[in-house]
């Protein structure tokens, strides 16, 4: 990735294995490679859906961080039941065989409703190029992680609605994202020229999906707002906004993503469903865990709501945010925080904390998680603060 106003050379597009892009990871499968993104659990992939299109479930998953390059094959994939070969519901959630590495960055999803006119930071594996003469694949150029920036124009579904049979596939209203590749001219605006929602673009920053960043996300403030999924050449009647008439994300061209947003229940829900060891009463709780000698293992919390929903349809929710005791975020457990919900029909859930393995002996430790901000429902009266403690058990044979 990606297509840019300037050569992928230039040092605005890097990456590095030691920032807060490096748990965007290459998904291989069948032959083909894609971009995907560690969900905030350390133990699923959130990328797209036609990567596995062949029918394939066999795939993996490399990293690379500061601890260096890792690959770890697939338990495995689920692409969104819905998902029509096409355009619409283009998600699939790959699950790894172990935890992913602890210096790998984790990611919620982005939650709120506000995405059109935000700029966002895309990242991604694709082949490179510029917006003039759009991206092109390389034999010798190995892939690599690169990110731009671009702005959401609209939902995808405005083009159906102004371009009508123009269009050759239909986008689900309130799914998708896309945004044009601008070059600064007015000529090569395609949204400004299709749509009438003129933006000239980001300058230098600006850049666009490719082939190979399918799957990958679009940020807002450090969380998954879009996935990668698709890129097309549009025009109608005399406007032809792309610089070269050929799809392949040059300037005057658009991109979608799917929208994270619209499908948060599919996500939290496919999650939630493979915590085999999750406690599902309060009596299955454990407030002790013992830390193991590397990787990570889960410690969970459990919500639950015990109120009566005044409609049936009523989304819960809650924040959360982990809390040091004498367990500190970075060396003993991977610090979480963002919002809980409780669907409709559901009325509890666990938040998964990952505690950090190592072999050196040292005394039990504690952590926090505090709960706030109920929506929906309450937290008890005159209560604005629920916090529990966990304990990660030292077995290294530590005395002292």
């Amino acid at each position: 990735m990606v297509a840019t106003v300037a050569s992928s050379t230039d040092i605005r597009y890097r990456t590095y294995p030691n920032d807060d892009y490096n748990g965007v990871v290459r998904v291989s499968s069948g032959g083909y490679s894609a971009t995907g993104t560690l969900l905030f659990d350390g133990r699923a992939i959130l990328t797209a859906a036609h990567l596995f299109q062949g029918g394939t479930e066999a795939a993996t998953v490399t990293f690379e961080t500061s601890s260096g390059t890792q690959t770890l094959s697939t338990a495995q994939v689920m692409r969104h039941r819905d998902y029509d070969g096409m355009s619409n519901n283009d998600l699939a959630i790959v699950w790894l065989s172990a935890p992913a590495p602890a210096t790998a960055h984790r990611y919620d999803i982005y939650r709120g409703d506000d995405e059109l006119g935000q700029s966002f930071t895309m990242v991604g594996y694709g082949i490179r190029g510029t917006g003039d003469t759009g991206a092109s694949s390389s034999a010798s150029a190995m892939p690599i992680r690169l990110k731009a920036e671009n702005r959401f124009d609209a939902d995808a579904s405005t083009l159906e609605n102004l371009l009508g049979p123009g269009l050759a596939w239909s986008p689900l209203a309130g799914t998708q994202l896309i945004a044009d590749f601008d070059n600064g001219k007015t000529v090569n605006d395609a949204m400004g020229q299709l749509i009438h929602r003129a933006d000239l673009g980001l300058g230098l920053d600006e850049g666009v999906i490719a082939q190979g960043d399918s799957g990958g996300p679009a940020f807002i403030d450090g969380q998954i707002a879009g996935v990668a999924s698709y890129i097309a050449s549009l025009g109608w009647g005399s406007l032809s906004p792309d610089v070269d008439d050929t799809t392949n994300s040059s300037f005057g061209e658009i991109a979608a993503w799917q929208r994270a947003s619209a499908y948060q229940q599919w996500i939290d829900q496919a999650m939630r469903d493979r915590y085999a060891e999750a406690p599902r009463t309060p009596e299955e709780v454990s407030k002790a865990v013992a830390e193991g000698d590397s990787g990570t293992i889960h410690a969970y919390f459990l919500l639950q709501f015990t109120g009566a929903r005044s409609d049936p349809d009523d989304i819960l929710s809650v924040d959360y945010v982990t809390r040091d005791g004498t367990a500190k975020a970075g060396s003993d457990y991977l610090a979480v925080s963002g919002v809980l919900h409780l669907y409709p029909g559901e009325t509890q859930a666990v938040i998964p904390v990952e505690v950090i393995g190592d072999a050196t002996g040292e005394p039990d430790e504690v952590f926090y998680l505090d709960v706030t901000n109920p929506v929906g429902g309450g937290l008890g009266e005159g209560v604005i603060k629920l916090t529990a403690v966990r304990t990660i058990l030292d077995d290294d044979g530590w005395a002292g």
